[in-house]
């Protein structure tokens, strides 16, 4: 069964989504659909008039099936980026297809700043992990709302240091937790408020979707959910993860640090 392609309690139109599954992508050509989804973006409501009108001017919002690359490794980044529904990784793999996964960015989450900052070379490939609605901000437009916008460069400063902090978090975990901490810590990270504001305390993902931002085996992941829902951090169902215990989450295998 296909999940929704709606985040749960979005105040998006109910035609959106066929309007969107029938094309592929939204942009100015329908701009209600556009102005929709981008007014569910707490930096997007804090910019002046002027500035919205850049935004949704050249931006758009493009679906993709799970597993379908958003946008590839070493290739410009052209945009910044963000997820209106679903769930992507952002994710390397070498020449022999060993990968390693920096991150998963659920629905509400915006990422790549840092590249379109430094006008660089992407250094990760995005994948959709489910079918998903990502929204693009051209890097032009990013820039000029950096030059011009004292609310864009506070959220954006703001993004940069909880993004670090994530990813320090990432890899002392990685090198000091065993598994069930490991699944603790990466569900934990999907339920950030500062990046992932919409989440809530339910998210759609399936244990081989956590395994892949774990880095361990399905049923390595099934084992170390049981752990978890034993004590009463979390509680699951088919595709499901609820959080009954944020903080316990958090805390849990923190010990071994």
């Amino acid at each position: 069964m296909t999940p929704s392609i709606t985040p749960s309690g979005s105040d998006v139109p109910p035609d959106l989504v066929s309007r969107k599954c029938a094309t592929g992508r939204i942009d100015a050509s329908d701009p209600q659909a556009l102005a929709a989804l981008f007014e569910r973006c707490s930096w997007f409501r804090a910019l002046e008039p002027a500035h919205r009108v850049w935004v949704l001017a050249d931006s758009h919002a493009q679906f993709y099936e799970a597993g379908a690359i958003v946008a590839a490794r070493d290739v410009s980044a052209a945009y910044w980026l963000g997820v209106s529904s679903g769930l992507v990784k952002l994710a390397i793999f070498n020449a022999s297809g060993r990968g390693c996964t920096f991150s998963g960015v659920p629905h509400g989450g915006w990422f790549g700043e840092g590249s379109v900052i430094k006008r660089e070379l992407r250094k990760y490939d995005v994948i959709a992990l489910q079918p998903s609605l990502v929204m693009a901000v051209p890097a032009d437009t990013f820039h000029r709302l950096v030059d011009s916008s004292l609310p864009f460069n506070r959220f954006v400063i703001h993004q940069l240091n909880n993004r670090m902090g994530e990813f320090i978090a990432l890899i002392q975990n990685s090198r000091l937790l065993d598994i069930d901490a490991r699944v603790a810590q990466s569900l934990a990270q999907l339920f950030n408020p500062e990046l992932y504001p919409e989440t809530g305390l339910a998210l759609e993902i399936s244990q081989e979707e956590i395994g892949m931002l774990a880095g361990a085996s399905r049923q390595r992941i099934n084992q170390a959910l049981q752990t978890l829902e034993k004590a009463g951090l979390v509680a699951l169902s088919y595709n499901r993860v609820d959080v009954r215990d944020l903080a316990g989450l958090r805390a849990f295998g923190r010990d071994q640090i």
